[in-house]
């Protein structure tokens, strides 16, 4: 886990490689990681693929954490890893929406997953990305928003659709409101990444336009024996959207 939080690996990469490692450690009865080679990963490849009958790219997760596993943490690389059996990638047409379509899934939500999901569409984010989205990503005036770290744990700009202005603001005002009150009873703070809460001592509970604080948060809750900005679950847009389909 140190590892990976050393290399800024996102939260559900790290989840999913301890995932595989521990399934690759239980196939192979515990036996200690440097005990195994290349033809055990090879086994264990191969019986995700046959037995299991996982997609291509569940596969090559999976090989990707083992590999992370040998030259990152054991520092012991693997060869060349030859002869697996490869879950097949079927072939299939992408589902795309009409305007129709697009119209009665945004017509279906309301609240904060519709203005989550109105990001997604207008913006072209992924669920993560408009769940992490902070006041300071927001540039009104140039119609644009940064997405950081996203996927590759690359920063990015998107637009900002004029249609997104005023429910923003508004809901912008709600967290002003909410903050401040949480604020006087000692709370109102929020989750940073990496170091910064240690370098920005205040960060966390400021709230101009600069600040760290989450833009999509809902109601206070107990984390770390402090009270803190939530986020609403990441799949609660998708589960709207196929909820409608």
């Amino acid at each position: 886990m140190e590892v990976l939080g050393v290399k800024h690996y996102s939260r559900r990469t790290e989840k999913a490689y301890l995932h595989w490692i521990r399934r690759y450690l239980e196939f192979h009865r515990r036996r200690h990681p440097r005990l195994l080679a290349e033809k055990d990963v090879n086994r264990f490849l191969t019986h995700l693929a046959v037995n299991e009958h996982v997609a291509t790219s569940t596969q090559n997760q999976a090989l990707a954490a083992l590999l992370f596993l040998y030259q990152h943490v054991l520092q012991q690389p693997l060869d060349r890893i030859e002869g697996v059996v490869r879950a097949n990638r079927p072939k299939r047409l992408p589902v795309v929406l009409t305007r129709d379509e697009v119209a009665q899934v945004l017509n279906s939500t309301t609240g904060l997953p519709r203005l989550v999901v109105s990001l997604q569409y207008a913006a072209g984010l992924r669920v993560l990305e408009a769940l992490q989205l902070r006041i300071k990503d927001l540039d009104f005036a140039a119609g644009e928003l940064v997405v950081r770290e996203g996927k590759g744990d690359k920063d990015r700009r998107s637009m900002l659709p004029a249609s997104l202005h005023d429910p923003l603001r508004r809901h912008l005002d709600q967290v002003r409101r909410r903050h401040n009150r949480d604020l006087e009873r000692g709370d109102g703070r929020a989750p940073l990444p990496h170091a910064l809460a240690r370098k920005y001592i205040h960060a966390d509970r400021s709230l101009p336009l600069g600040c760290a604080i989450l833009l999509l948060v809902l109601p206070l809750e107990l984390a770390l024996g402090k009270m803190v900005f939530g986020r609403l679950p990441s799949s609660s847009g998708n589960r709207r959207i196929r909820t409608e389909q």
